[in-house]
């Protein structure tokens, strides 16, 4: 990938594959979807003009972030923008929406989500089927890339092996299809665990990866061999996760969460230890945390995930902060201790 400075604040990263440029800083709307707290219409807008003024041109969301609405909301943005040729838009499949009654939307950590419940369904049907409703609550604006939306056992347990066949029967064949067709111009995964990347590596040809929480300052799960095979398959990794659910934002004290769920002993210590090794380097943890995957030459972009234009701010200043290049050997030794 060649990352190169553009004529606004962001950097972009030309993706080998596919020829798409998106900058190396992207907007994640789950957030924007109402995830564990209330954003409205008007937070929504002004977070994505923000990003965009400050020279964002990559922007993800899914069917999963608020059942629809995070789609609803960022097409709704692209169409105030007019012709859009610029940014970039990506989206998931794997979920399918099915309208239910407002009693009976379930709970999966949304405020005020779309009156619909989600359904796994990796088959060439429900692939093509997310497709084309993600297609109309974008206001028909084409998402430039399809990620499959949390295959692997980490979401689905025993289940997988079940969805995995799907994906491989009909699926990917599906997402070929939409690809060969122009209607969307790179294919990969949006998942949050390491093994599930090299399974598919090894059975398919994808184009990129979202990857959340697996490659961050603190867990280096990536390393090992995923980062070697994308490499050598010219495959383009998305940071996301980099905060690994709050505890590199907020530093190892009581109730920090880690993956999801309360930090283990092990893991406090160990941000304990990163946070010692930032502070004798001047450093701000959450700093470290947001500018660390992108040294790396195959991370093609890291996501910000925020309805908050503070927040926005105040990472989008973190990525821009200075940081002593003597601060990475010494966090890579406890990371990897």
């Amino acid at each position: 990938m060649r990352k190169s400075r553009g004529s606004g604040a962001v950097a972009t990263t030309v993706l080998k594959r596919s020829g798409l440029a998106i900058t190396t800083v992207g907007l994640g709307t789950a957030s924007i979807g109402g995830l564990y707290r209330a954003c409205t219409d008007e937070d929504a807008a002004a977070v994505f003009e923000a990003a965009h003024e400050a020279g964002i041109r990559y922007f993800d969301t899914a069917p999963f972030y608020g059942f629809g609405r995070a789609e609803q909301r960022l097409g709704a943005f692209l169409s105030s923008l007019g012709d859009t040729p610029d940014c970039v838009v990506s989206t998931k499949v794997g979920r399918v929406l099915e309208p239910v009654d407002p009693a009976d939307i379930p709970d999966h950590g949304y405020v005020d989500p779309l009156p619909n419940a989600p359904h796994f369904d990796y088959s060439r049907d429900g692939i093509l089927r997310s497709y084309e409703s993600s297609l109309a609550r974008l206001n028909g604006r084409r998402p430039d890339i399809l990620y499959v939306h949390d295959i692997g056992t980490y979401t689905h347990g025993a289940e997988n092996a079940r969805h995995y066949r799907d994906l491989m029967e009909g699926g990917l064949a599906a997402l070929a299809e939409l690809k060969a067709a122009g209607d969307v111009k790179a294919i990969g995964l949006g998942v949050n665990e390491v093994a599930i990347c090299e399974k598919v590596l090894a059975d398919a040809d994808i184009d990129i990866i979202l990857l959340a929480g697996r490659y961050s300052l603190l867990d280096r799960s990536a390393e090992p061999r995923l980062l070697g095979l994308c490499r050598e398959r010219e495959v383009a990794i998305v940071a996301g996760g980099v905060f690994n659910s709050g505890i590199l934002a907020t530093g190892a004290r009581p109730g920090a969460n880690f993956d999801y769920g309360p930090a283990s002993p092990e893991i406090l210590d160990r941000v304990e230890r990163l946070q010692a090794v930032c502070r004798a380097e001047g450093v701000d943890l959450p700093v470290a945390a947001m500018q660390f995957p992108g040294r790396c030459d195959v991370v093609a972009s890291t996501l910000i995930g925020t309805a908050e234009l503070p927040l926005l701010a105040k990472n989008l200043a973190a990525l821009a902060t200075p940081v002593p290049p003597t601060l990475w050997p010494a966090a890579d030794a406890v990371a990897r201790g």
